[in-house]
């Protein structure tokens, strides 16, 4: 452990949290607390949303997974720019229209039945601890590089930190922590970007050249097969990567921060523009890891091709560019994990209990603190979930996330802005049949099931063949909630679709007569 990696750690680490601290003066009340009190701006908004996009997946998972495998690694970047697309055109506006702290609000702007606010709140919960395990996975491995710390202890302290920011400084501390993150990630990659083309004299065409011979892959490393040799597997995670960015919980959040549909449209737009380069940029970061790390370098230091990017970093900048790097990964996954404890514990705290149980009857001082008290559970149980996954590859769990996202929010959400006949009945078998069917899927998959000892969590034939269950899982959710509104009849406690409709397209909370 070097003095200039210490400098550079402590420095980051404390810019953030003195982000929090500032952030804790202004939180005093249940809005502050899950939305900023919406006083961010669509460019602020934009780049806290880029930030938590930009995850360990997108960072650390993509730039391993296209230095192992090539092209096939890049279909990560290609499906969640794609996605956004599908959140700026059909969801964004009418979910700030008709929500207020999380998506279970906008799908009760339309239902009143609590069992339905319950599975939106479980939904959510499981989505989180599947993306906060990818989290704290690629935190880990960051830690061991940086700092030679046991894996354990690393995840510990990220654990630790992450509860911090949200305990003390909510959403108003996680947004600026994402701003500032998205900045710093945004420069360390279009620096590395930059040193990996002088390697290559700025010649794209030469710069391909050279990948052909640079893997094992040869060749097969510039095409599609290298991992996805099913055609259907690949469509089945595409579909999953396209659709789950409407159905992530802690991405929805994110439209509640804004004033005004308005502003939520044009943060998406900010988002896309920053999001897109990024992801342009990943093919520079694996395309250098593979050829000047080298393939077996970075297996040996992490199986799943996690640390790539920091490595490639330390081979083309020297020890002051790696520690960077890795400093900013490392409140990459902080103020991503802060996020998503967040949206985690609203789920708890807002809907659950306050909704629920208390049916709306409490006050801002119990809703904040049943959340913080509800931000420790989500810490706790995915600190324990990651300490067992360490040989995974962060991009893979964040794709099992919106697979689930996918399947059990995204048909739920759709048809409650966009479909006239859609009931209580339909909204709860879409959302449970989305749900169960990804995780029963995924259980018997060769991510958990593999015949190859120490690939997945038991050695065996996989029932399920593909990686990604989305093929199976997505089209399940939409025909449950087609099913399930067909064969029942409208509850009494349903608003009139004329009414949500107006909500969506306007923002008005009221009709006018």
């Amino acid at each position: 452990m070097s003095s200039i990696s210490i400098i550079i750690f402590i420095g980051v680490i404390g810019l953030t949290l003195g982000i929090t601290y500032w952030a804790a003066k202004q939180t005093t009340t249940a809005s502050d607390f899950y939305t900023a009190g919406s006083s961010l701006t669509g460019w602020q908004n934009g780049m806290a949303i880029a930030g938590d996009y930009l995850s360990a997946a997108s960072f650390l998972g993509i730039a391993g997974a296209i230095s192992l495998n090539g092209f096939d690694g890049f279909y990560y970047s290609v499906g969640w720019l794609t996605a956004y697309l599908v959140v700026l055109f059909l969801v964004a506006e009418p979910l700030r229209n008709l929500g207020k702290f999380t998506m279970a609000d906008m799908i009760g702007a339309r239902f009143h039945a609590r069992k339905v606010r319950g599975a939106a709140a479980l939904n959510t919960i499981t989505i989180v601890l599947f993306y906060m395990l990818a989290q704290l996975v690629g935190a880990g491995a960051l830690i061991k590089l940086l700092f030679g710390l046991e894996y354990w202890l690393s995840v510990l302290l990220v654990g630790f930190m992450m509860t911090v920011y949200v305990l003390f400084g909510g959403m108003t501390a996680t947004s600026w922590v994402q701003i500032v993150k998205a900045v710093l990630l945004m420069a360390g990659t279009i620096i590395i970007s930059f040193l990996v083309l002088l390697k290559f004299n700025f010649n794209f065409v030469g710069m391909f050249d050279a990948m052909r011979n640079a893997t094992p892959h040869g060749e097969a490393f510039l095409h599609s097969g290298v991992v996805y040799k099913d055609p259907i597997g690949l469509i089945s995670v595409l579909i999953a990567l396209v659709l789950g960015t409407a159905g992530l919980p802690h991405i929805l959040m994110r439209f509640f921060t804004v004033k005004d549909a308005k502003t939520a449209r044009s943060s998406v737009i900010y988002a896309v523009w920053i999001i897109g380069l990024f992801y342009i940029l990943t093919i520079f970061l694996g395309f250098g890891a593979a050829k000047f790390v080298g393939v077996d370098a970075i297996v040996a230091e992490n199986a799943a091709g996690n640390m790539a990017a920091p490595m490639l970093a330390g081979v083309l900048g020297g020890e002051a560019l790696e520690s960077f790097v890795a400093a900013v990964a490392f409140a990459t996954i902080l103020a991503v994990v802060a996020g998503l404890v967040l949206s985690g514990a609203s789920a708890i705290a807002h809907d659950l209990y306050g909704e629920i149980i208390k049916k709306g009857k409490v006050t801002e001082k119990q809703q904040v603190n049943a959340a913080r008290i509800a931000s420790l559970g989500v810490s706790f149980i995915s600190i324990l979930l990651a300490l067992g996954a360490e040989k995974m590859n962060v991009a893979f769990l964040v794709s099992l996330a919106f697979c689930i996202a996918a399947s059990a929010n995204v048909p739920t959400i759709l048809f409650t802005i966009y479909w006239k006949r859609f009931n209580t009945t339909g909204a709860i078998a879409s959302m449970l049949t989305g749900l169960f069917t990804a995780l029963i899927l995924v259980a018997m998959s060769p991510n958990v099931i593999n015949p190859v000892e120490g690939a997945a969590f038991f050695v065996g034939n996989p029932i399920f063949p593909f990686e990604n269950p989305a093929i199976i899982s997505v089209p399940a959710g939409f025909l449950a909630a087609i099913i399930g509104t067909l064969v029942s009849s409208k509850a009494k406690d349903e608003i009139s679709y004329e009414e949500v409709k107006f909500k969506a397209e306007t923002g008005y909370k009221e009709l006018e007569n």
